[in-house]
């Protein structure tokens, strides 16, 4: 099989959450690495795996929501960290929490986390990631048992292990972010972290004292009985994958199955909240 890629470098508005919903499509067919742009993001296939169908049922290029545009290149032996050198910058929350990838140096942050980063979501440079983290800095959770749901790059779950977190259950529907789950936790030397590919399903007769949800509202409100359920009393939990707008929703929800709510962070239009049981 030969090094070969082609280049589809899309142009999305609203970027988000476009970016996020066309790398999710894109994961499903033979693209195997994204990097995000100014505009938008770039997917990467092998030629030998590619076809002239490949973009078919890509059910957001039909949306009238989304406005994308895309060209198309040949790239001859990509170099991959080469390319994310170019495309991903080390994330700093706070001073207290650097996110970083392999080539980027080492800060004196109290948490250092290194990781391959393959995709754009998940990687702190999303505003969601970042509100979570800055929940989880502020939240004293040693010994408490931890789920990350729909972990993407297992970030949030590797954070909760350096601050003392354990036993921690890390779930994602997208094979390729449990793959890369692994590869992280591996990475950081985490020891308590087990990871699962799934859906909520998972949760049955499970119980956790800290539960983090960076998904989508849609998810979200689907499963939130499934997350209510699983917390003990007293548990945290954390939301964010939402925007403002989306508030009154989350809220209703929450409320309604007896969550009481903490408090919020913002970033842009999007927002994170605290909940407790």
């Amino acid at each position: 099989m030969s090094n070969i890629y082609l280049g589809y470098h899309f142009t999305i508005e609203p970027k988000e959450p476009g970016s996020e919903i066309l790398i999710a499509e894109l994961g499903e067919k033979a693209f195997e690495t994204f990097t995000e742009t100014e505009t938008g993001i770039s997917a990467y296939v092998k030629k030998d795996l590619w076809d002239e169908n490949i973009l078919d049922d890509i059910y957001i290029l039909e949306s009238e929501e989304f406005k994308i545009e895309y060209t198309i290149e040949e790239i001859d032996q990509v170099n991959w960290n080469e390319e994310w050198e170019k495309n991903f910058e080390a994330i700093d929350v706070d001073g207290k929490c650097h996110v970083r990838a392999p080539f980027h140096p080492k800060t004196d942050a109290e948490f250092d986390i290194v990781i391959e980063p393959k995709m754009s979501f998940g990687t702190g440079h999303h505003e969601t990631t970042h509100m979570m983290i800055q929940h989880l800095l502020e939240m004293d959770v040693d010994g408490l048992k931890t789920l990350d749901m729909g972990c993407g790059t297992a970030i949030l779950a590797i954070l909760t292990e350096m601050k003392g977190a354990q036993p921690i259950d890390a779930i994602d529907i997208d094979n390729w972010c449990y793959l890369n789950s692994i590869e992280n936790a591996e990475r950081n030397n985490c020891k308590h972290i087990t990871v699962y590919e799934g859906d909520a399903a998972l949760l049955a007769d499970k119980k956790y004292d800290l539960i983090i949800a960076n998904i989508n509202r849609n998810i979200l409100l689907n499963d939130m009985q499934s997350y209510v359920d699983c917390l003990n009393p007293k548990g945290v939990i954390l939301f964010s994958g939402f925007y403002e707008e989306d508030i009154p929703f989350i809220d209703a929800s929450c409320t309604e199955k007896g969550l009481t709510y903490v408090k919020k962070f913002q970033r842009n239009n999007w927002v994170s909240l605290k909940y407790v049981n």
